[in-house]
């Protein structure tokens, strides 16, 4: 088991923070989302904006249009939520290089309960112009897409979550904003996921692979831009897609691949997620098993199409 993906986002920006300058603001919640390893590092660059999203989030678009580097850090419920109306019309529309993390993403987080599992910030965020939406699966994807978002120009939203996840990728990972990742390759079945879900993708595919289906896995963590030249060269190869997230299946992965296929129907589409209800308090295996995000859920609805 590795570490959560939003401690790896903590660590990862005070990895960077030597060698690169930029800024961490944080809503008063440092210790939650590990944005504390960059404040203990660099202090003078960090700032608690207190539990004030909406000033954060104004002050993170003020910094950058001065030419600074900022990174944002609060749950997915406020960065995305609360603070929308800020990201919206102070970050997306001036297309300033802010990059918004938003920790605690799905209803896998726990139990928090449903105030706080968000399912509805990659919609949010996906259907913003000039936002980009990136969700990892893993340690080393988190540090991969820090460092490239260190470098980028315009909007980012980073969302991360709150439990341990399974490593996936080892030291040679490579990934490119804008592209998706083939883990393995298959001629039956794709599935195509992002956070948690690319572990119980991995799951799945071993599972009917002793049936003898042949099953490729996509990590999407580019929910937008969206690879679309892989969603449509895997949906004409297996005939067959299955997506896979911690989110609403209303206009999260499930609907961007979705759009692809409306315009190129070359692939009967099933999509895993949350149908389009609120999150519950529970353990994350519990979680897992009543919203079916899990490998078995993948499983049944192979099964159904």
């Amino acid at each position: 088991m590795g570490i959560p993906t939003r401690e790896a986002y903590g660590r990862s920006l005070a990895k960077f923070g030597h060698d690169k300058e930029f800024f961490v603001l944080d809503a008063d919640l440092s210790k939650a989302t590990q944005t504390i390893f960059f404040k203990n590092e660099f202090p003078d660059r960090f700032f608690n904006m207190g539990i004030s999203e909406g000033d954060m989030t104004s002050t993170a678009a003020g910094m950058a249009s001065c030419g600074k580097k900022v990174f944002t850090a609060t749950f997915a419920m406020f960065a995305a939520g609360r603070a929308y109306e800020q990201v919206r019309n102070s970050i997306a529309y001036p297309n300033l290089p802010v990059v918004i993390g938003g920790t605690h993403g799905g209803v896998l987080i726990g139990e928090d309960g449903a105030s706080h599992q968000c399912v509805e910030d990659i919609s949010l965020m996906r259907t913003m112009p000039n936002m980009t939406v990136i969700v990892p699966c893993d340690a080393k994807s988190v540090e991969c897409l820090v460092e490239k978002a260190i470098d980028f120009k315009t909007p980012m939203y980073f969302r991360t979550g709150r439990l341990a996840t399974e490593d996936i990728y080892g030291d040679d990972a490579t990934f490119e904003i804008g592209k998706g990742n083939v883990l393995k390759d298959g001629t039956d079945l794709t599935i195509i996921a992002i956070g948690d879900m690319v572990y119980e993708a991995l799951e799945a595919a071993k599972s009917l692979e002793k049936e003898g289906v042949s099953v490729a896995v996509i990590d999407m963590f580019c929910v937008k831009p969206l690879d679309v030249k892989l969603v449509q060269k895997y949906a004409e190869k297996t005939k067959k897609i299955i997506t896979a997230e911690d989110h609403n299946i209303i206009g999260g992965l499930g609907s961007a691949v979705a759009e692809v296929l409306a315009e190129n129907p070359v692939a009967k589409l099933k999509r895993l997620g949350v149908k389009d209800s609120f999150g519950k308090s529970g353990v994350k295996k519990d979680l897992q098993e009543y919203f079916s995000l899990n490998a078995k859920g993948i499983i049944d609805l192979y099964k159904q199409m």
